[in-house]
């Protein structure tokens, strides 16, 4: 496949698999909704409980990814002006999400509201980052929020060849957060061994890093899981965070990643451990499909995923 999209297919797969359990806290809630299930991915009915969208879509993180990959294919110049345009129109006033977003504030003011949104959840940093847009702000990430929506905004950038220092300008688009920066890197470097043919991305990345001030907490947090290895995944992510927030979600995915030897393992274990799956899966989709190439993705997956189509298109 062309500039390595088997791998941004990978995430965009892994998300809209995991999507109808996204944010669901409750393990033993999760454990009752998979029961007697060998696969359960793509539910046809929507556990989430806090938004509902038609299954096969992908979440928020992913979506930013799409955005960033339609910005893409219309052409190379001057990119980041334009995926500034497509983030507005895609998230921004006039948008879906911006209408739940609306709807959310005006749920916030209902004592006791148990509802769910019906249609896309706005993320946190994304709402930000289209306020900075319109006001014209130089800096137009978020940075109330360590999260993962930098590294799924830059993922399809860095797919088609741009350099490691044109990826900081591209996450800092949709976060400002050092945090979300360094981890994205990260990863970003993780899925780059692998594309080349790395057989332990992982320890590669320690090597290389070691002596690396900025990547330090990394490497620990990376060594503090691989001490963590034999425990029950669940468990091992309830330790290390559920939630959407790094250093949480990165070492949650590292353990899913060294506990598994194929997508769609990692996939279902990712799942399986409940909360903020999505993040993960869109980091562990992508690993995977760049350690082990576009045959790795299940076809009834692919056939399954909506926005499969537009990717496989530019094979």
């Amino acid at each position: 496949m062309k500039n390595n999209l088997h791998v941004f297919l990978g995430a965009t797969v892994a998300d809209a698999a995991a999507r109808p359990l996204h944010w669901v806290y409750n393990q033993k809630k999760l454990l009752n909704y998979i029961k007697g299930k060998k696969d359960f991915t793509f539910l046809k009915k929507n556990k989430s409980p806090f938004y509902n969208i038609k299954t096969g879509k992908v979440s928020g993180y992913n979506d930013i990814g799409q955005v960033m990959f339609k910005t893409l294919t219309e052409g190379h110049e001057k990119i980041e002006e334009r995926f500034k345009k497509n983030i507005i129109k895609n998230f921004g006033p006039g948008s879906l999400y911006w209408k739940n977003y609306n709807l959310r504030a005006k749920y916030r003011k209902v004592k006791d509201w148990r509802g769910i949104i019906k249609g896309p959840w706005i993320h946190q940093n994304i709402i930000e980052t289209v306020k900075n847009i319109k006001t014209k702000k130089k800096l137009t990430g978020g940075k109330k929020v360590n999260e993962s929506d930098g590294y799924c905004a830059a993922l399809p950038f860095f797919l088609y060849g741009y350099g490691f220092n044109n990826l900081k300008k591209i996450i800092s688009t949709v976060t400002v957060s050092k945090i979300s920066l360094k981890y994205a890197l990260a990863k970003f470097y993780l899925i780059d061994l692998a594309l080349k043919g790395s057989k332990d991305p992982i320890g590669e990345f320690i090597v290389k890093f070691k002596k690396d001030s900025y990547f330090k907490t990394v490497i620990k947090g990376i060594k503090r899981v691989k001490k963590l290895k034999k425990k029950p995944h669940p468990l091992v992510v309830k330790k290390l965070g559920m939630a959407c927030s790094y250093p949480g979600t990165f070492n949650s995915s590292i353990h899913s990643i060294i506990n598994s030897t194929s997508y769609k393992g990692a996939i279902l274990k990712t799942i399986k451990a409940g909360g903020c799956s999505c993040s993960r899966v869109n980091f562990i989709g992508a690993y995977f499909a760049a350690l082990k190439g576009l045959n790795s993705i299940p076809i009834k997956w692919i056939n399954k995923t909506l926005k499969a189509k537009k990717i496989l298109k530019l094979n």
